[in-house]
């Protein structure tokens, strides 16, 4: 990207229940809405949009957009899973850096249905089925534990391999439910924020290998979006409180990741390459960071991620954790917002929400959960599949 990119404007609904939210339409209408406002723009000034969702069908990113007005403004609709959202902000960004556009709309949403994700077309090629594969061997899966849904499936596996080669027990995947919820509870966006205990996440029995109810995140609805510009629109159009991208990467798999550490289909490698890619491009370091928002879609997948960002090493995972490393007064703020586990998960919305939440962060404006002395940021996201984002952000 050769010119710099500006966070103009972010906004987001509050996350609900299946069930508890208005249509996918509206809640994406009302998320761009709040993100225009945001930016003091109007939507005639959005040269280019990107929608991010995945239980949709084709041009849903109009249908939501189009309650804004029917200006001709290009639409282009992306689905990549659970990085769906910050597969649109990359785009976005990527038109704005490359002096595609001026201005540009990054949009995500999300209407799901109750229960655990599964697969919407079993008939057709199962996109999963390399990395489906993958786990089966590497783990031993029987044929009856291969019929469960597939992120219960892999992410019951990523907590048995977490045990097995790290030492991380139950307390410690308890802790990071913990506290996601005490993060929440000062987030009048997320789902749960009633405090939870240790002794209540562990009272749940395994519902797939060493994985309990509590370590995952919750089928979720919700909308988020973010405008972003060139810096000399921003300077044009006296945007205030802008917030600079400074790095990112992003990236699918590589053939060495089903040939490797076994943690390694499992995302891990995923996100290390991606964050690699986003430290290079900032030079900017782990040691660099001051709040985090990253894909705890379980919590087994968070404490995973800790290392493959490079905020400790492999060995140093479960001491991480229970020295409170990863939240207030530790050595980075992880998942102010309370991350999926406890904010919710609508597939299509969470990474425009992780980024709403380190804007906010970065401007000084989050109230009860601001991180102190917040000047860096990183936003880590992924999708099943796969694919991987890393953003690097600092005040403009």
């Amino acid at each position: 990207m050769s010119d710099k990119v500006i966070v103009a404007g972010v906004g987001m609904i509050p996350f609900r229940k299946p069930g508890r939210s208005a249509p996918y339409d509206v809640m994406g209408a009302d998320a761009a809405r709040a993100a225009l406002k945001d930016a003091a723009i109007d939507y005639d000034d959005v040269q280019q949009a990107y929608a991010g969702y995945v239980y949709g069908d084709s041009c849903s990113g109009q249908a939501a957009l189009y309650h804004l007005g029917i200006n001709g403004v290009p639409i282009v609709n992306v689905n990549n899973n659970c990085a769906s959202g910050s597969t649109a902000f990359a785009l976005a960004a990527q038109a704005v850096g490359s002096g595609a556009a001026d201005c540009a709309l990054a949009l995500g949403f999300e209407e799901m249905a109750p229960g655990a994700v599964g697969m919407t077309f079993p008939e057709k090629t199962d996109p999963l089925a390399r990395h489906n594969d993958a786990v089966a061997g590497v783990m031993g899966l029987s044929p009856e534990e291969q019929e469960a849904p597939p992120a219960i499936r892999f992410f019951g596996c990523q907590v048995d391999l977490l045990r097995e080669e790290y030492g991380i027990g139950d307390e410690i995947e308890a802790r990071v439910a913990v506290k996601a919820r005490r993060h929440a509870a000062n987030n009048p966006n997320a789902i749960f924020r009633a405090p939870l205990t240790v002794e209540e996440v562990l009272a749940q029995p395994p519902i797939f290998r060493g994985l309990r109810k509590l370590y995952a995140c919750p089928p979720s609805c919700g909308a988020a979006a973010v405008v972003v510009c060139r810096e000399a629109f921003a300077r044009r159009r006296g945007v205030s409180g802008g917030v600079a991208l400074v790095g990112h990467g992003f990236l699918s798999d590589k053939s060495e990741y089903f040939a490797g550490d076994r943690l390694d289909v499992m995302f891990r490698a995923l996100s290390r390459d991606a964050a690699r890619q986003a430290y290079e491009r900032s030079g900017l370091g782990p040691g660099d960071l001051d709040v985090i928002e990253l894909h705890d879609c379980f919590t087994s997948n968070e404490i995973a991620t800790y290392s493959a960002l490079g905020l400790c090493d492999d060995g140093d995972l479960g001491r991480f954790v229970m020295e409170d490393e990863n939240t207030y007064g530790g050595r980075v703020v992880v998942n102010p917002s309370g991350g999926l586990l406890s904010k919710g998960h609508p597939l299509g919305a969470t990474g425009l929400a992780q980024i709403t939440e380190l804007v906010t962060q970065l401007r000084r404006t989050a109230g009860a959960r601001q991180v102190e002395h917040a000047r860096t940021a990183l936003q880590h996201n992924g999708g099943l599949g796969s694919a991987a984002f890393v953003h690097i952000f600092q005040p403009a």
